[in-house]
């Protein structure tokens, strides 16, 4: 159970340094879909858990990507 988590993380980590911060939303969206969907048809209650931390994920990463597209905005 843990090898599989840890090595979700490293490559989640590995990602994030390959994909702009656009793809990595939408990476981030898909998997919440994907949860949520586990958990409205077939009522898996641990994908609940993994759809809301998805959500909490997404809500910080678009909070990041307001300050970069600002950031260059405010460039040109």
């Amino acid at each position: 159970m843990y090898n599989g988590i840890i090595r979700r993380l490293l490559r989640q980590h590995y990602k994030e340094y390959k994909m702009s911060a656009h793809d990595q939303l939408v990476e981030m969206m898909e998997n919440y879909i994907a949860e949520n969907k586990k958990f409205s048809e077939k009522k898996v209650k641990a994908a609940a858990t993994r759809a809301r931390a998805a959500l909490q994920e997404i809500g910080k990463a678009v909070k990041e990507r307001r300050k970069e597209i600002i950031e260059e905005k405010n460039a040109i």
